[in-house]
């Protein structure tokens, strides 16, 4: 086998390879020999078909089956032979496939870039730092009585935190245009789903009593049409439904998954619930900052665009699940969800990738079994039987692979953190928790 390397442009090669035709025929000729054992044509016993005719009613397609293969096998051969690390599948381009002649073709691919680590030490590190209070675990339980509240009609004005039902036409040079209309419409004052000023107009307002509106769609709204424009909108307020908390007992502590009827047991629950998500959000914070430095100490290092293309592709289906997309068959993904919405994103975690892995290589960093442990039983405490999900996790290499990775690389982020100058932030609960959303999301 004859092979020749190129290096066309930064991470991509060339390479160009030449198969003796021996090696290509004779396995079209043993995969012949072999299929003629099992052949039935008319005109001749089983198993005592010429070779002549098998060649020719069968010799070109086993031909390119075979010219797949010896193509594919000896691509992997001359990769070894010239120690690369692709990245990605290859683009193949056949040069002579003709029988009875040496087969070439050109592969061209990228590789994985030499990675070598710099010195980071001495980078800054804010760390958030805050408690969970009783005003905190008030407010928490107070969202959760109002997720589980009930609406009461009221023979008052509107306020904000209302909801109303409101009949109303909206006009532009006193016609009515599209979209500006509804009968019988739930309205909860404060939510901003209507244009600046609509709620205001409401807010004051009785049952039964009407109103017009003078108001202007702002310059930057979504459909064109009506950016900037004058219109006028005749409402009509049918009712007033104000929000009646849910009371604090063992159906609202149920729904959050505590068993009984004892308030202090789930506000301990609920105290123990943000503490673990206080704590996930102060290490996402800090990771993040980590992962920043250590990308701008690195950010001259080529990565491989086809691993941000692959990354973009995983990122993209995952969006789709998450948004409740059943299947992506019929679907084209790529319209929907255009790379670009994820391609800075995608490439921000192929660079940490490949930092990282040299990292955890270089330091030789093998996940703690302890920790690790420790992962599953915090994930698995959320569920009513937090046992089985253990057990299941360590019955499930894929997840329990994942749960590893995930420890190895907190465990590579502290080895960086050691180099690192560290102070504490203080701040709330909820600048805390979202610090660490914002981390998440990058």
């Amino acid at each position: 086998m004859q092979v020749s390397i190129e290096t066309t442009s930064g991470l991509e090669r060339r390479l160009t390879v030449g198969v003796p035709a021996e090696r290509v025929d004779q396995e079209v000729d043993n995969r012949l020999q072999q299929a003629k054992k099992n052949v039935r044509l008319p005109g001749f016993r089983p198993g005592k078909v010429p070779m002549r005719v098998m060649r020719q009613r069968f010799g070109a397609g086993v031909r390119q089956e075979v010219l797949g293969e010896v193509m594919s096998q000896s691509f992997q051969d001359a990769v070894m032979q010239e120690k690369l690390r692709p990245a990605g599948q290859p683009t193949i381009e056949p040069r002579n496939l003709e029988a009875g002649q040496d087969l070439e073709y050109v592969a061209t691919f990228e590789v994985f870039p030499e990675v070598t680590l710099k010195d980071v030490s001495g980078f800054t590190v804010e760390k958030p730092a805050a408690s969970v209070t009783d005003e905190d675990v008030d407010n928490i339980i107070d969202v959760f009585r109002r997720q589980q509240g009930s609406w009461e009609e009221v023979e008052r004005a509107a306020q904000e935190g209302d909801k109303v039902n409101i009949d109303f036409t909206g006009t532009r040079d006193g016609e009515p245009f599209e979209g500006g209309s509804g009968e019988g419409t739930e309205l909860e004052l404060g939510s901003g789903r209507m244009v600046p000023g609509f709620e205001d107009g409401i807010t004051g307002m009785s049952p039964g009593e009407e109103k017009r509106l003078a108001l202007t769609f702002p310059e930057d709204y979504q459909e064109e049409s009506l950016q900037g424009a004058a219109v006028e909108f005749a409402v009509k307020v049918n009712s007033v439904s104000e929000l009646q908390l849910a009371p604090l007992d063992e159906k609202l502590f149920a729904a959050y998954g505590v068993e009984g009827d004892d308030e202090a047991s789930f506000r301990a629950e609920v105290a123990a619930n943000m503490e673990r998500e206080l704590r996930n959000a102060t290490q996402a914070r800090v990771k993040q900052q980590v992962m920043d430095s250590l990308l701008e100490a690195h950010d001259d290092l080529e990565v491989p665009q086809a691993l941000i293309a692959q990354e973009v592709d995983g990122m993209r289906r995952q969006m789709f699940q998450q948004f409740g997309g059943a299947s992506a068959q019929n679907l084209d993904l790529k319209s929907l969800l255009p790379d670009e919405m994820f391609a800075e994103r995608a490439g921000r975690r192929v660079k940490l990738g490949l930092l990282l892995a040299e990292l955890i290589s270089e330091r030789e960093l093998k996940a703690d079994p302890e920790r690790v442990r420790g992962e599953i039983e915090e994930l698995a405490s959320t569920y009513q039987e937090p046992e089985e999900v253990i057990n299941w996790y360590y019955g499930n290499q894929e997840q329990l692979q994942a749960v590893e990775s995930k420890v190895l690389e907190d465990q590579a982020v502290e080895a960086l953190l050691e180099q690192a100058s560290v102070s504490e932030a203080p701040c709330s609960y909820q600048e805390a928790i979202s610090l660490g959303q914002q981390a998440n999301n990058i």
